[in-house]
């Protein structure tokens, strides 16, 4: 397919119901995107300004710095003890990747693209940008032979589903059969709030416990959009199998895909300093605690959510039924329609608003009559 039989733009749609929250007296509260909103960090903001004389092209590979404090970072933060240089790469944040990756691994017509069926819409605008078919399946039993690429998101967007090391090797085995690369988006991985998640850390598919010892055809993606507050940055990275990613670091440095060298600078800091991390997560933390029974005492149920930065919530409705409530108490939602056919009835609600507007909007929830 080309770009121009892309469908329009979803977020198109949600325009009238952004205008009827608006008109709320007290105003609109906009929890309908996962921007973040709070500062990003000083001591980051610090080191980009300190690598500005940036007068010569940056490395795709990413400088060594950047490579080992990603490495490191897999260590600490994610049980990953043993990647070497060689098995990661810098990316202009996790969305690019995301789309491209189909593309840059050479699928096309014939080849599927498994995601799941509840997702990120670019896992399938990637797929078809590549002309390969995207089938959205969660079982690993169901992924089909033909299947070249398989997405898992743990934590999900926008579900919160959050696989455990025992279905992340089953499903490291299931690809290993198919003979497919299995790609692990987890850029959401620090923020575990319910179940296991409140005292465990959340798994990498590059865990040693699910790998079986080989790295093979495996891909962890990350974003410190999430954790950092650097969306604007755009500064992400893949880790995994150094064939793959060679692979992938040939056909990018041709593309002339480059992160900045002052943002790689600003990502080997946010990579070494975890207080940063840490207190952003206790604000999320805050806000999802102020929200969540509020959207309960509504009537609505929270499915899934026990990681990430969303409310997964339904209210038995349609999702737009839902959004046009959710609007006439000033509040912009996402309509479960966005993120597959199976989510007709579910609406999204981001923690990613100030602490003061999601307090508002539960003030307004546990007074609404819905």
């Amino acid at each position: 397919m080309s770009v121009r039989d892309l469908a329009d733009y979803p977020w198109d749609a949600v325009v009238p119901y952004r205008e009827r929250a608006a008109r709320y007296p007290d105003g609109l509260v906009d929890l309908s995107v996962g921007s973040p909103v709070d500062p990003t960090p000083e001591v980051i903001r610090q080191a980009l300004a300190e690598a500005t004389d940036a007068h010569a092209y940056p490395q795709t590979v990413g400088t060594p710095a950047l490579r080992e404090a990603i490495v490191d970072w897999y260590a600490r933060r994610r049980g990953v003890p043993d990647l070497r240089v060689d098995n990661v790469l810098p990316t202009i944040g996790s969305k690019e990747l995301v789309a491209l990756l189909p593309t840059l691994l050479g699928l096309g017509a014939g080849d599927i693209v498994v995601h799941p069926r509840v997702a990120y819409p670019t896992y399938e605008v990637g797929a078809r940008v590549a002309g390969a078919t995207p089938l959205a399946a969660d079982d690993p039993a169901e992924w089909p032979e033909g299947a070249k690429l398989i997405w898992i998101n743990t934590p999900g967007n926008p579900d919160g589903r959050t696989w455990t090391v025992d279905e992340l090797a089953v499903a490291v085995q299931r690809a290993r059969e198919l003979g497919a690369v299995l790609a692990s988006d987890e850029c959401y991985a620090e923020l575990g709030w319910d179940g296991p998640w409140a005292d465990e850390p959340i798994p990498s598919v590059l865990d040693p416990r699910v790998t079986g010892g080989t790295r093979a055809n495996l891909l962890s993606v990350y974003s410190l959009s999430k954790q950092s507050n650097l969306a604007g940055y755009r500064a992400a990275f893949v880790a995994g199998c150094a064939r793959v990613v060679g692979e992938l670091l040939t056909a990018r440095k041709h593309l002339g895909l480059m992160p900045p060298a002052p943002v790689q600078q600003a990502m080997v800091v946010a990579l070494g300093d975890e207080a940063h991390v840490v207190a952003q997560k206790e604000l999320y933390r805050e806000r999802r605690a102020l929200l969540l029974p509020a959207v309960e005492a509504a009537g609505f149920r929270i499915d899934g959510s026990q990681a990430g930065l969303y409310l997964w919530a339904t209210e038995g409705r349609d999702a737009w039924e839902s959004m046009a409530r959710l609007a006439d108490l000033g509040i912009l939602a996402g309509p479960g329609h966005f993120y597959g056919a199976s989510s007709p009835e579910h609406v999204r609600l981001s923690l990613t608003a100030p602490t003061d507007l999601v307090a508002e909007a539960a003030r307004r929830l546990r007074g609404a009559d819905l």
